[in-house]
């Protein structure tokens, strides 16, 4: 898939997307996980995660979950959608997670407002491929006349979580890494961003 081809070189010459790193969140106001999030992760630690879709399946899915939970009918998550935004530039390909706005529905509805990629060892080496995904949401986005500032996106192992923030032409990644074994921190920050974002396009 082209997002997958996509590095820091063709991120910056093709796309024409730098990188800062940057703090993002100053304060978090932590959430406590439910008793069926920590089962579920706990039932996971039994097993053998050794692929990118088993640990997109066995973590960060129910904790996506978790959080979608919390906040009903505010934003949708499509697992496995394919988002081809321009294939002239090869932002095209399938996206591990995409969290949009709006009820859930069978076909991804914009705005687009976060990307999470599942990966199962090297963080750093793929966040250019999120960056690229980032930017197809960006394109999509205004395609269906949709206009966000700002694009969140994350690559993820699971256990350790890198966010990422696209304004315009510059990729802010955060200094902060967030860990599983800090779940309540993680799912702050995961509600951290929904409220920024939905309180763009949701009145």
């Amino acid at each position: 898939m082209a997002y997958s081809q996509f590095n820091y070189k063709r991120t910056r010459s093709e796309l024409g997307i730098s990188e800062e790193n940057v703090i993002f969140f100053t304060e978090i106001t932590a959430i406590q996980p439910t008793d069926t999030l920590l089962n579920t992760l706990q039932r996971a630690e039994t097993i053998a995660l050794f692929s990118e879709k088993a640990r997109s399946e066995g973590i960060v899915l129910p904790i996506l979950l978790e959080i979608h939970e919390l906040n009903k009918n505010r934003f949708s998550v499509y697992s496995g959608a394919v988002l081809n935004a321009d294939d002239s530039r090869q932002l095209n390909g399938e996206c591990d997670f995409i969290l949009s706005s709006g009820k859930q529905s069978f076909e991804i509805e914009t705005p687009l407002f976060c990307l999470i990629e599942a990966e199962d060892h090297d963080i750093e080496k793929n966040i250019p491929q999120c960056i690229a995904q980032m930017e197809g949401a960006r394109v999509y986005n205004e395609k269906e006349g949709k206009f966000l500032e700002v694009i969140f996106g994350c690559v993820t192992t699971g256990t350790e979580w890198q966010f990422l923030k696209l304004a315009g032409k510059t990729c802010f990644i955060d200094k902060k890494r967030y860990y599983i074994n800090d779940l309540p921190t993680l799912l702050g920050v995961l509600q951290n961003i929904i409220d920024i974002q939905t309180t763009n396009f949701l009145q």
